[in-house]
């Protein structure tokens, strides 16, 4: 998607408009005054600073009777204990603690909603551009809203809530302690006593959401944590790693048992089937999805990271109209609640190019690619962690940037495309911490010969300014990034990098891609000039800053391609498709279109899968006719710019790479 600046909710404009049934149905979570608050609960808020955080969680929870350990627990799991400088998360949650106010939270229209790319991608079917709209404003739930509850409780502003740090910890404890009561247990100084209250804390309206998120926490008390905060405040937990909560509570909380039958999600998470309809409508059309034999039929090589651009509901809303598009998953950010929607056999119209979407896996994450600090939860990015590492191992898919791909970095299928493929998760997504949770961490694979780099900034250091977040050509706030600005020369006064396939000069737009490279990508070494690494990228050389003292990168090795002996360079594509030869007379034949870019000879760019071409021909509601087709020419996928792309294997030679 694009990501865009806020406007007002817009009115249902749905040609197809359907019910979500039980997506939008919610329940509730009741949590009962504790009565007057506490005298000195605005002493307590106004004498805490921020520059003393640790300290603050001690008199949180002293003051509402809660286990320190536990209050530490829960807010790790909401927020890794940053504070985000008061700006409110995706779903409107602020703080440590994460209370939600949804008034403040964004909502507009889905991003398959908006933008020209045809997210189907296969140029044998009409285009599919939705425009479908959020539904209209409905009762929240409970969990967007307890902010407003911790207001009651602790008799505090919303306003020192959103903004004080130690008054939103006090918010959070009061809750903690409220949820407690409501289960008819005593306010226990053992942590293991209070797995319902925390399971209720979650905000789920479901027990198996609530029990993942409250095992997470329970995870974390075992584990223990320490980390340096985003204001700077170093917090730490102690381990208790023989700590075992009492989780016979969650049968107390009176929360509603999920649709699970049928989801393919690993235990460890909360998962319900809410599925995008198989339908046919109108003349010999259908959607939103194809039905297929994955992997028997073809492989499948990716998973695609989305952010939805909009909130749960008007999602779920879009992926149940058969009309429009579809993906595979949706994740919930306020307790990493996840719905499926297409079974992995199929395949889902997501990523704006057939030959992606047909052996790919799509993720849509609740949030907003233009608003930097509308941040994501630690629930939400463990959550999905979760679901990508067994899926990976279930389809053999490898854990690294040129498989587990972001929506901005899968290629335009033709020339034409280019400019209208989307941009989400952008530049605000932390892959160095994703990683981490995939148990993949990106470090240094090689020396100073290596003759690679792995892109890897330290995201809360790495603020480079992005533009139009909020006003067109206005700056962003600053904010951590993964991603890396690249220069034409070693210098910030050099043009940036252009991208000839937009079309357009580079700008540090929040959507603009021309110029920049993200965490976890790797790339060939094309010089060094003082602070500064040049790399091979669209077929020119690219300059990043890349101090010894704050690194952007770390050395890799691996194998790259270059065109072979004779050739000054060779075409590049957005799809591995097979030669005509192959396609049987019942199958149209694709064309094997070029990009505009050349990789010219002298230059490497690293190697990611060799495959075979394959189309998969599916344009009708029956699957009588649908065909996978392969091919005997053989690609390998690069990464070539932001973007991944494709060469033919008869173009180039594959070597090690060398310094």
């Amino acid at each position: 998607m694009r990501g865009s600046a806020p406007h007002p909710r817009r009115t249902p404009g749905h040609r197809r408009a359907r019910t979500a049934a039980g997506a939008l149905a919610t329940a509730a979570l009741l949590l009962p005054l504790l009565g007057a608050a506490p005298s000195d609960a605005g002493t307590l808020a106004a004498g805490t600073s921020a520059g003393a955080l640790q300290p603050a969680f001690a008199a949180a929870a002293a003051e509402y009777h809660v286990p320190r350990s536990v209050l530490l627990a829960v807010s790790y799991l909401q927020s890794r204990w940053d504070t985000h400088g008061g700006a409110p998360s995706v779903t409107g949650g602020y703080g440590p603690m994460h209370l939600t106010d949804a008034r403040t939270a964004l909502a507009r229209a889905p991003h398959h909603s908006e933008g020209t790319e045809d997210a189907r991608g296969d140029s044998a079917r009409a285009p599919l551009h939705p425009v479908a709209r959020i539904p209209a404003d409905s009762e929240l739930p409970a969990r967007l809203k307890t902010l407003p509850k911790a207001a009651e409780l602790t008799g505090l502003s919303p306003e020192r809530l959103r903004t004080d740090p130690a008054a939103n910890l006090a918010g959070g404890a009061a809750l903690l302690a409220a949820a407690q009561k409501d289960l008819g247990e005593p306010p226990s100084k053992d942590p293991a006593e209070w797995y319902g209250a925390v399971a209720r804390f979650s905000g789920a309206d479901d027990s198996a959401t609530a029990a993942a998120y409250a095992d997470d926490v329970y995870a974390v008390l075992r584990s223990g944590e320490a980390r340096t905060t985003d204001a700077g405040q170093r917090v730490a937990l102690a381990a208790q790693p023989d700590l075992a909560p009492d989780t016979s509570q969650l049968r107390r909380t009176g929360l509603r048992t999920p649709r699970k039958a049928g989801t393919e999600c690993p235990s460890s998470v909360s998962c319900e089937w809410i599925p995008a309809p198989y339908e046919e409508f109108g003349d010999n059309d259908y959607g939103n999805h194809d039905l297929g034999d994955r992997p028997a039929s073809q492989s499948i090589r990716y998973i695609v990271v989305h952010d939805t651009e909009g909130a749960w509901d008007g999602v779920l809303n879009l992926v149940q109209d058969p009309t429009y598009v579809s993906w595979n998953y949706t994740l919930r950010s306020t307790d990493g609640h996840i719905a499926q929607h297409v079974k992995a056999k199929d395949v889902a119209w997501h990523a704006g190019n057939w030959y992606v979407n047909a052996k790919s896996i799509g993720l849509e994450h609740e949030g907003f690619l233009a608003n930097p600090d509308a941040w994501y939860t630690e629930a939400m990015y463990r959550s999905s962690a979760r679901l990508v590492k067994y899926l990976a191992k279930r389809y053999g898919i490898p854990l690294d940037r040129q498989h587990i791909l972001g929506h901005d970095t899968v290629p335009g299928p033709t020339t034409s495309t280019v400019p209208g493929m989307h941009t989400d998760p952008g530049p605000y997504w932390d892959w160095r911490h994703y990683f981490e949770l995939l148990d993949r961490p990106l470090k240094a694979t090689g020396g100073k010969k290596g003759g690679l780099v792995t892109i890897r900034p330290d995201y809360a250091g790495n603020q480079p300014e992005y533009t139009g977040c909020v006003t067109s050509g206005q700056p962003c706030a600053a904010h951590g990034s993964s991603e890396v600005r690249l220069y034409s020369g070693p210098g910030e006064t050099y043009p940036l990098i252009k991208d000839i396939g937009l079309g357009t000069t580079p700008t540090t737009g929040v959507n603009d891609l021309s110029s920049r490279v993200s965490t976890g990508q790797q790339y060939a070494v094309a010089g060094q000039d003082g602070d500064w690494t040049a790399i091979w990228y669209l077929g020119q050389k690219a300059w990043f800053r890349n101090p010894a003292a704050a690194p952007a990168a770390v050395n890799a090795t691996g194998l790259v391609v270059t065109p072979k002996d004779g050739a000054a360079d060779v075409p590049v594509y957005g799809r591995a498709y097979p030669e005509a030869s192959a396609y049987p007379a019942e199958v149209p034949a694709q064309a094997v279109s070029p990009l505009p870019y050349r990789l010219p000879a002298g230059q490497e760019y690293v190697v990611g899968d060799k495959v075979p071409g394959e189309y998969y021909y599916a344009v009708t509601f029956s699957t009588d006719s649908h065909r996978v087709v392969t091919g005997q020419d053989l690609y390998y996928e690069i990464q070539f710019g932001h973007r991944v792309a494709f060469v033919r294997a008869a173009d180039v030679r594959v070597a090690p790479s060398a310094g």
